[in-house]
């Protein structure tokens, strides 16, 4: 059980994340200097704060300020928290693979007459999510490990069944088998970046 709220938590982040992180490093190179502003607020709160401070902000404090109209349960907060957290340094990570692109480019999309959105899906996204796979692997490896997080906001994931069974024990039995689960994900995370950038090795940047 929990190994499967681990990989919940992993894939709900990446699926919302990413998109997410996407959108906000497109509004973060866009020339409306407000939407520049906030989004370089949310970033600069979400990746200058700890993911566990987050999520007691989240869990415990949003019922505090609300007086009890926002009490969200664990596992959504912990979600909402990692969503959100993650997609602020998605943000950074593909606002720079984006930046890295070449102006020439751009140059050439727009005498191709490419509005800007189809040139972003077809020609700088492809090239820049090249360049962004290393780091995006990281955060996933990374993801993986501060799912670990959600126990203190009572999610029992891999983490807190181990705490469980070691108080109830009195061996680390239990540590050593979820210190090997949490290694064999982040195993099979690696080899599955390595096929990605495989994937994309046929993009060259000129």
């Amino acid at each position: 059980m929990g190994a499967g709220v681990t990989l919940q938590v992993f894939a709900v982040t990446l699926v919302f994340s990413i998109p997410i992180g996407i959108l906000c490093a497109i509004g973060k190179l866009s020339r409306f200097r407000v939407v520049r502003f906030l989004i370089s607020i949310y970033t600069w709160v979400f990746r200058g704060t700890p993911l566990l401070l987050q999520l007691f902000f989240t869990y415990y404090g949003l019922a505090i300020l609300t007086n009890g109209a926002i009490s969200l349960e664990p596992l959504p907060a912990a979600l909402l928290t990692f969503v959100f957290n993650y997609a602020a340094y998605f943000t950074e990570i593909f606002r720079a693979g984006i930046q890295s692109i070449g102006r020439g480019q751009y140059e050439a999309s727009k005498a191709l007459g490419m509005p800007h959105w189809l040139m972003m899906r077809r020609i700088i996204l492809p090239q820049a999510v090249k360049i962004i796979l290393p780091p995006m692997g990281n955060e996933a490896i990374n993801l993986i490990k501060d799912t670990a997080l959600c126990s203190v906001i009572t999610i029992t994931e891999i983490l807190r069944n181990a705490q469980k069974v070691m108080s109830r024990d009195f061996n680390i039995t239990a540590l050593v088998i979820a210190a090997c689960i949490y290694l064999a994900l982040t195993f099979i995370v690696i080899l599955l970046f390595r096929r990605l950038e495989k994937r994309f090795a046929y993009y060259s940047i000129k």
